[in-house]
């Protein structure tokens, strides 16, 4: 009797295989739902840091037009640079609040034997301007540097470092002419 019992076990392996198959399909949609998830949260941080890296990288400023060095006082050494500044194509507004010892936007100096991290600098506006402080598309901002405490002579070149407070920092490399001037452009 026992021998007959055991005989026919077809059924019984079918079912064990459907009931292992369906477990391995079960854990596979869990381990493949938790990749995805793990993949499209790592897609959006890694898009993220692209952005962020970007706004770092672009310059949000261009040097527009001639720089110019003048020597007021007629002492052999240029007292302000002047230059102009344009907001470049698809940039965001840049804050050129020019309050005394706040502004937001650094001016940096350095050449040979010296280094300043931070001039005074005012601005002026040319042309086009809707009264506030924000250097936005169409505005072209003229930004007078005070070099009084560079000492900047004859015959020197120098770099000036301008930080806006996002984007990319403009290195602006210029030489005085061997004999300073009261105006005088700068190459």
């Amino acid at each position: 009797m026992f021998k007959h019992l055991h005989q026919d076990e077809s059924g019984q392996t079918a079912l064990e295989t459907a009931i292992i198959l369906i477990a391995f399909v079960v854990v596979a949609s869990v381990f493949a739902f938790t990749i995805l998830s793990a993949g499209s949260e790592s897609t959006e941080k890694g898009e993220e840091a692209i952005y962020s890296g970007l706004e770092g990288v672009q310059s949000s400023m261009a040097l527009k037009g001639s720089t110019i060095a003048q020597d007021a006082d007629a002492d052999q050494v240029v007292d302000t640079v002047v230059f102009t500044v344009a907001l470049v194509s698809g940039g965001d507004p840049v804050d050129v609040t020019d309050t005394s010892g706040s502004n937001k936007v650094v001016i940096g100096y350095r050449d040979d034997t010296q280094f300043i991290n931070e001039l005074d600098w005012t601005i002026g506006w040319v042309g086009d301007n809707d009264g506030d402080s924000l250097l936005e598309e169409g505005e072209l901002a003229e930004i007078t540097v005070d070099m009084s405490g560079a000492s900047l002579g004859g015959n020197t070149e120098f770099t000036l470092e301008i930080k806006p407070p996002t984007g990319a920092v403009i290195n602006m490399s210029r030489t005085t002419p061997a004999s300073v001037e009261a105006v005088m452009q700068l190459r």
